[in-house]
């Protein structure tokens, strides 16, 4: 029996979890993971973590020093997870490498339909009594050309998805998909996919070098009045770059689940407090920026895959099994 500790941890988290913890034995914290609360796991065998908790070479080495010798993300993303420091601790590190790709690719094109029709407006003027379609007015997905960047599994979902919609679909990645050619999806240069998308939707991992991706030069490469969609780490724009596109009038809309703050503020609620990040707040008063709070994965078909693999993270753990799920320095080849 493996006894796990969990971080950040929301209602949902316990309810999915505490039917499902087989042989092991679960407890459950509120608080993010890090420095200062690393010591809560004093006792465990594991820790459980998600996108938010700060697990670097401090936290690591506390958590050795505690004899926890496994991190396991109930996420597929690690780029918050010291590689190279878990293994000179001996910690092993497991994730949920796929649980619904289906799930973000659906909510990116919620997204870029909402602002499209802009049917986010539309909802509050009609619960306020305004039948009004002044300034309502959006454009066709149809006939547009959307750019997707990285298609792994989740870039895949969403290119099957968008090409419903009957659009040309360009894509960058630097490991093109045959299944994706063969589905008409014609990969460019990074350059080329930014000067010729309507509609730019990110789906690649956060790496160094895909930090800031979007930033003024490329966002400058962009048409003008394009979209940008980002559903995959927010890491991967520049927001003050972003905000000076929007106030310029180059970046025509802009769709975020993710925020390269966001740690201070989702999965809270702030509704009573006074929020200090005056990045979001700026984005937040723009009329062509939609922001949802890290909830592209939220399906309950995906809370159910993500206890599943997680649970059986913690099985391969305790039987001292090498796992699929493994992430690592040794097998990844890049730290």
């Amino acid at each position: 029996m493996a006894k796990i500790a969990f971080f950040s941890t929301q209602s949902y988290d316990r309810s999915f979890f505490e039917g499902n913890s087989g042989k092991h034995q679960f407890e459950f914290f509120e608080t993010r993971l890090k420095k200062n609360t690393a010591q809560l796991a004093d006792g465990f065998d594991g820790v459980c973590v998600f996108v938010n908790d700060q697990v670097d070479a401090g936290v690591l080495k506390k958590l050795a020093e505690m004899n926890v010798r496994l991190v396991a993300l109930r996420c597929a993303g690690f780029n918050n997870v010291d590689l190279k420091a878990a293994e000179e601790h001996n910690v092993r590190v497991m994730r949920v490498p796929a649980y619904s790709p289906e799930a973000v690719a659906e909510h990116a094109i919620a997204l870029i339909m909402t602002l499209a029709r802009k049917t986010h407006k539309a909802f509050v003027r009609v619960r306020e009594g305004n039948f009004s379609l002044e300034r309502l007015t959006g454009f066709n997905i149809h006939g547009k050309t959307i750019g997707i960047v990285g298609t792994g599994k989740i870039g895949q979902a969403f290119a099957r998805v968008a090409n419903g919609f009957g659009v040309t679909l360009i894509a960058y990645d630097k490991y093109p998909d045959k299944e994706m050619k063969k589905m008409g999806v014609e990969y460019l240069s990074f350059d080329e996919l930014l000067a010729g998308s309507d509609i730019l939707s990110l789906h690649c991992p956060l790496t160094p070098e895909t930090n800031h991706l979007i930033n003024s030069g490329s966002l400058a490469k962009m048409k003008k009045g394009a979209m940008l969609v980002n559903t995959s780490r927010g890491k991967l724009v520049d927001t003050a770059a972003v905000i000076d596109s929007l106030k310029d009038g180059h970046l025509g809309s802009l769709a975020i689940d993710v925020y390269e703050q966001e740690e201070k503020l989702f999965f809270r609620d702030l509704s009573e407090l006074i929020i200090r990040d005056d990045q979001i707040a700026r984005l937040m008063i723009f009329p062509n920026v939609l922001i949802t709070a890290h909830q592209g994965f939220f399906t309950s078909e995906s809370l159910e895959e993500i206890t599943r693999i997680t649970v059986k993270n913690f099985d391969d753990y305790e039987a001292g099994r090498l796992s699929e799920n493994e992430v690592s320095c040794k097998l990844l080849k890049n730290c």
